[in-house]
This record gives structure tokens, sequence and C-alpha cells, in this order.
């Protein structure tokens, strides 16, 4: 499915001269970054699958890559880049029969809400959005070519791929042949010429979804869908695959094997992006402790740019620990960010070119803390800023800076007005007990404009006095 590009990315200027530099998995070293073909782009990251809700920790690799994305775009002329829908699993299956859907019933409502709440967190949609289920023509074929080549087997109406006639496999996660049997989990099955051999495709009973195959009524392994999709979109060699550093094995290891495979012994992606774990209060998020939380449970207690923030505030490749404290903190952030831009709403100033220190910062390996306090240092610069036309300069590049990081784009009004709508007073309200107490301390009514301040901080609204007159934001949680 393609998906236009938001209009102002595709306006913002070009860089050109500035070296990419990413640090590949796969080699184990940051590596400038070209593009196998000067004129394209070639980019895939692993998305959902689509059963449930997804927690906050599946939000970071969206995020951060969507930061990619938009890098890429300033420095080539065309990116493509896709993420997939996982739409056939058997969690999905099962949620199907527990409900008594379709599975369709499952996938198109929780796809739905993913690509809501990616929205919400200001990640762009991709070019390409391809689904599993599309692409059961290609994945057959490809398990034919695996036969065909000797890589691949059929059994008891399973199609497996034997990992022993790929000598490198293993080469992504550098683990033993100990670790990656134990480490995928491997079902012991009578029919399997090695344990280590993963599935391909699997029979279907009849209450399952299935799809018609030479071998047998049935639906396709998980690793084996993301190999059909890539090829379908960019061929046999992507340029960059990202995702999160639990999918680094099997998945990632399986999607290299049978690519490289199928593909003659063409390399399958030429740089492998890994984002790190979100801990919760340094620990693993869990089922079993409770402390994984799904973003629309986050979405409805924190404002959307602080956890976009949030996400963004440690180098991808480390794991973030998430706390209510970090939140905190993002939100004081974002209040100075946007409180610099309230006092320059008289400065006309609209996003540029982004600034050399935040984007040499994500030319670095996607160093967004290093953005980020490039980003605090042009902030604390327009504050500071007596004439006009630096005034200007700084918003204009404060703007451009939030852009490149998908922060800092909307008013700051309705910044510090969120959630003032739920309550008992709304935005225009509190403007008017604001300029209230300001008159009454003019009229030197300190105790009127005492008042007018314990009501506002009763419903949540903090009162800053400052040389340009009193403001108001809603208090941290």
């Amino acid at each position: 499915m393609h998906r236009p590009l938001p209009a102002r990315i595709g306006s913002l200027p070009r860089l050109i001269a500035m070296s990419l530099n990413l640090f590949n998995s796969l080699s184990r070293s940051v590596e400038r970054f070209e593009p196998r073909h000067p004129d394209r782009v070639s980019m895939y990251v692993c998305g959902p699958t689509v059963y449930n809700y997804v927690h906050i920790g599946n939000a970071r690799g969206p995020v951060v890559f969507g930061v990619l994305a938009r890098l890429l775009r300033r420095h080539y002329p065309k990116l493509v880049y896709a993420r997939n829908i996982t739409d056939v699993d058997d969690k999905i299956n099962q949620a199907a029969i527990e409900q008594q859907v379709p599975i369709s019933a499952i996938t198109g409502k929780f796809a739905d809400a993913y690509r809501a709440h990616m929205g919400a967190l200001g990640v762009d949609l991709p070019d390409l959005e391809p689904h599993a289920t599309a692409h059961i023509p290609q994945i057959i074929a490809m398990c034919e070519r695996l036969i065909e080549a000797g890589h691949a087997y059929a059994a008891d109406g399973h199609v497996l791929f034997a990992v022993d006639t790929y000598p490198d496999y293993g080469q992504l996660s550098r683990r033993s042949t100990d670790e990656m049997l134990a480490g995928a989990r491997v079902e012991v099955a009578p029919y399997k010429r090695g344990a280590g051999d993963f599935v391909l495709w699997k029979p279907s009973t009849p209450e399952l979804p299935g799809w018609d195959s030479p071998w047998g009524r049935g639906r396709p392994g998980w690793h084996i869908e993301c190999s059909a999709m890539c090829e379908a979109a960019f061929g046999d060699t992507i340029d960059i695959h990202c995702g999160g550093i639990d999918l680094q094995f099997p998945h990632h290891e399986n999607e290299i094997a049978q690519s490289v495979c199928a593909h003659g012994g063409q390399p399958f992606a030429r740089f492998w992006l890994h984002n790190g774990m979100l801990n919760m209060d340094g620990r693993k998020m869990s089922k079993s402790l409770g402390n994984v939380f799904r973003i629309d449970e986050v979405l409805a207690t924190h404002p959307a740019e602080a956890l976009r923030l949030a996400l963004i505030s440690a180098h991808y490749r480390q794991p973030l620990d998430w706390t209510d404290g970090l939140i905190e903190q993002c939100v004081r952030t974002l209040d100075r960010f946007y409180g610099t831009l309230r006092d320059l709403a008289d400065v006309d100033a609209s996003i540029g070119a982004i600034p050399e220190t935040v984007e040499s910062a994500l030319c670095d390996d996607l160093n967004t803390p290093q953005a980020l306090a490039a980003l605090s240092a042009i902030a604390a610069d327009a504050r500071k800023a007596d004439h006009d036309a630096d005034r200007a300069r700084l918003k204009s590049a404060l703007l451009s800076g939030g852009f490149a990081l998908g922060l800092l784009q909307q008013d700051p009004a309705s910044w510090f007005a969120r959630g003032t709508g739920s309550g008992d007073l709304d935005a225009a309200a509190i403007d008017a007990l604001v300029a209230q107490r300001q008159s009454a301390k003019q009229a030197r009514d300190f105790a009127r404009a005492d008042a007018i301040r314990k009501q506002l901080a009763d419903q949540g609204i903090e009162i800053e006095d400052t040389p340009q007159g009193s403001r108001w934001k809603v208090a941290a949680k």
C-alpha cells in the first residue's frame, strides 16, 4: 500500500555534504552509509503482529527509525520505507477462534489501532505497508525455490529450512549452535532432519486459516513472511533492515538464511539496525511481573509528545529505563521548549534547513541525545537573543531541529492547554482568571491574586510570573 509523504517532509532542503554513519549489527561496527543505488534507498522495518494492542516498548523502533527515515529523505533523492503488518499468526488465530470471528476482524481492528497510536506519537506513515496475507503466492514461490535449490524440504505437510545447508547461519547474532537451539525454543518433531531446522510452511486444520499449496492447505511460518514481503518490495537486496534487538535471533537470522539461499547467494540486507529494549523501573518488561503497559493506556495518562521525547531520550542501541520520573522530566523539557516558542510568538519564522548541530548528531549513528542537547542550546540562545534577526533565525532553527526529531510542531498554546478540556476550566476560562489575577496584582489586591492562583492550582494549573507577564501550564502529573 503506497502512502503519500507529508508535504512538509518533501519540501525540506536536502543535505548532501554530510556523511551518514550507522552501526551495522552484521559487522559490529559503525560504517559510512551509501545506498546501493544512488537514486533510491530501500528500508524495511519489522512491524507489529496485530492480535492485540501493542505495548509502549513496541513503539521505540517505529519512533527512532522514523527519525532515521526523515534523515534519509533529506540526504537522498528517494527513500522507499516499508513497515509490514503480520496478519496471520498463531496468536491471531487463537483470538479469532475464541471470539468466533474471521482473523480479518482481529487484524483489521488492531492494525487500525496501531496506526492511530503511532500517529499520536508523531510517527510518519511508511511508503509501503505490506500485509503477510497479501503475499501468500510470493511466500509459496520462495518455498518452492528453496526446495529446488536443496535448502528446504517438505515433510508431513510442512516445509522446513535445512539450517545445515547455509554455512553462515548465526553470523548476525554470533551465537553458537547450542545457544541458537536453546534460544529458538525449537520444536522436537519426527519430520525434522535437523533440530534447528525452522518452519517455512505448516498445515492448517479446518478451524484455522489456510491457503492451498503444493504441500496441502496451510499457512506460512513467521520468518518467511518478511523475506517474501521484502523481495516483493525491493528485490534481492535491501539497504537497511531495522527492528528490535529481540528480533535479531531467531527472526532476523532466519530471514537472512532463507533470503540469501533463495536469491542465489545475494546478500539480503546491507545494514542491520537494532534498537534496545525498554525496561520498567530497572526491570525487564514481563507479563508475569505485571509491568507491561499498553500504548493506549499510556497515551491516556501522559502527553503523547512527552512519550515520544522519552523514547528518543537515550541512544537507540542502548536499553531505555522507562519510569514516571523520565516522563515528568520530558514534560518539563517540552515546557521549556514551548515556553521559548511562546515568548517568540511575535517573531515570523518557519521550518527551514535543519541546524548543523542537530543534523551532525543524527548523522552520527542517530545520536538523538546529542541532537536534543543541540536543540536545548538553540533554545537557550533564543531566550537570550536581543535582535529581531537573531530571534527569527533561532526560532526557525528551533522549529527545524524539532521537526527533525518529530517535536515542537504544535502551537505552544495547545501544548500548555493540554488536558484542560475535561475539567471545570477550559483554556479561555484559565486565560480570563490569569488576566484577573494580573489586574488584582496591579491593584495591589494580593489576597485576591493569591486566591486565584490557589483556584488554578486546585485545577492542576501552574502560574509562572515572567518579565513578559504571567503565563500558565498544566502541572505535571
